[in-house]
């Protein structure tokens, strides 16, 4: 685990709440992660940016004109989280905000899934959420921060072919639903923060995947429509102004709530009939990890063979 500390000037927005306080964002080094220390930055907030892939994130934390520590940790490790916690506090100051980002998904049959990959999934997404949590809540308390938890539209309906991103995300909602009512009377709020189509490396390979495929082309056009990180981080930054128990991005997610107990009807109507038709190619191969970050954390733990 390395550390980076930089020192510029902020740039701050006048009369911004979150003026002067310290952010922690996990996954920082791409996608949603670095579009939101990014956001965060020109709030003027100091940005401790943790991750696996420490060139990208040392790159990222020295295009920020704010006090900034990066750190390499991986989020299923306890001792790592703790450690960063600690040097997050001696060089930043207390976290006021903690973003659980870190997330990797696999796309493919369960049965075509390597059972350690399947489990690495869930552990990077929920454990590691939780791992978060853990390590910063002591300081949160301290701050009456806010306790964010990157969430998704998987956890309204899941679909086939992504059992461990929808199992894991459908967790990772749930801890963040119970730690709410635990960590409320220390002052502490927890927000759940919803994703829908989000313009980052792990979709980029969405049309080859036949369930993915067919519910986005089964969905309405305002629906289909791919938000870009940087959108996606001016929703949360405002949910995270406003200590929001729910952000959605895009908004009109928050329409959907309602209608949840239905998307599993639904979702398993579509997943049926495109699995029936589907290719025995694409039914058959092997699962993958989805995205340039997700490879990159499963290289770096895979076990020899």
């Amino acid at each position: 685990m390395r550390t980076v500390l930089g020192s510029r000037p902020p740039a701050a927005v006048r009369g911004s709440p979150l003026r002067g306080r310290v952010a922690v964002v996990t996954g920082a080094a791409r996608g949603v992660g670095e579009a939101l220390v990014r956001r965060l930055s020109a709030e003027g907030m100091r940005i401790a940016l943790l991750g696996r892939e420490e060139e990208t994130l040392s790159q990222v934390a020295a295009s920020l004109a704010v006090m900034t520590v990066c750190i390499e940790a991986d989020v299923t490790d306890q001792a790592a989280l703790d450690r960063a916690a600690r040097q997050v506090e001696e060089r930043l100051g207390p976290a006021g905000v903690v973003v659980a980002n870190a997330g990797i998904a696999v796309g493919g049959p369960f049965t075509r899934t390597e059972a350690e990959l399947w489990r690495r999934v869930v552990d990077v997404n929920l454990v590691g959420a939780a791992n978060t949590a853990r390590a910063f809540l002591p300081q949160l308390t301290r701050t009456g921060g806010y306790f964010l938890q990157i969430a998704s539209t998987a956890a309204f309906g899941s679909a086939p072919m992504m059992s461990a991103y929808c199992a894991s995300k459908a967790g990772a909602e749930s801890f963040a639903l119970a730690l709410r009512g635990e960590v409320a009377p220390e002052g502490v709020a927890v927000g759940i923060a919803y994703l829908h189509w989000t313009g980052t490396d792990m979709i980029a390979g969405m049309d080859e995947h036949p369930v993915l495929r067919a519910l986005r082309r089964h969905q309405p056009p305002f629906a289909r429509r791919v938000h870009s990180p940087a959108q996606v981080a001016d929703w949360l930054a405002t949910g995270i102004t406003h200590r929001a128990r729910s952000i959605y991005a895009p908004p009109w997610l928050r329409w959907c709530q309602p209608l949840r107990p239905v998307f599993p009807f639904v979702v398993g109507r579509i997943a049926r009939r495109e699995l029936r038709e589907g290719s025995t190619d694409e039914l058959g191969a092997e699962a993958d990890v989805l995205g340039a970050g997700g490879r990159a954390d499963w290289m770096s733990v895979r076990p020899e063979t």
